[in-house]
Formats: structure tokens, sequence, C-alpha cells
């Protein structure tokens, strides 16, 4: 949970630093910059790790567990482009709501074999609190 929360704290930095780099490069171009440098990070983690024949089971998986580097460019361009606007608070509360919006359903439907959680007061609760909260981070 710490380890998380660290990461998480590192994660609001990316939007400004993305848009940073967007100012000399353009947006979508830094996204790319962005992806290709994680992407050349993570080849090296996985050599180092000693797991490089385990990309070979990529063929192995349905095409949607191979969704997620889309879903991730999804991220980091809209949040590239949002900061300017919304400031990185309003970014990562927006982020947040979204998660945990989305994750209450993917919950209560077992989305890709997650376990059923069903929807409760408290959970709807908690989303709305968020809303509240990213309203107020935002105006």
């Amino acid at each position: 949970m710490v380890a998380m929360a660290a990461v998480g704290g590192l994660i609001a930095l990316q939007p400004a630093v993305n848009a940073g780099l967007g100012k000399a490069t353009g947006n979508i171009a830094a996204a790319l910059v962005s992806f290709a440098i994680g992407t050349l990070v993570l080849a090296g983690i996985v050599v180092l790790a000693g797991q490089a024949s385990g990309v070979g089971g990529v063929t192995d998986v349905p095409w949607y567990y191979l969704t997620g580097g889309i879903l991730g460019a999804a991220y980091v361009f809209t949040a590239l482009v949002t900061v300017s606007s919304i400031g990185a608070g309003g970014v990562a509360a927006a982020t947040i709501t979204g998660q945990l919006a989305a994750s209450i359903v993917l919950d209560r439907l077992g989305v890709l074999g997650l376990d059923e959680v069903p929807i409760t007061f408290e959970r709807i609760a908690g989303v709305a609190l968020l809303l509240a909260g990213t309203f107020l981070i935002v105006r």
C-alpha cells in the first residue's frame, strides 16, 4: 500500500512533466517520447530480471489483454492536454474519481476474472464524495 501511494505521488508529476515536453515537441510527440522512454526502461528491467523469454507468451492471451498500452496512451495524452487547464490536482482528482467509479462497476460485474463485489451504499457514497472533491479541486 505504501509503495503504491508513493508511486501515485510520483504519477502526479507525470502530466506536468509531459506538458513541459509537449511545449517543445507538441502534445502527440510528447506522449510518444514518454512511452518510448518508458518502453526502453521496461525492456531493460525485463532483461535484467531474466524474464525476456516470457514476452513470447503474448501470443497466447486474448486480444483485450493487449489493450493496456492503448489505455495508458489515452491517459498520458489526455492528462498532458488537460493539465494546463485544470492543473495537476485536477488531473489527479479526475483520474482517481474516474478509476474508482469505473472500478466499482467492474468489480460488480466480475470483469476479466475479477471477484464479484457488490455495489454498496458505502461504495456509492465514496464515489459521490470523490466527485464532490474533484469539483472543489477544479473549480
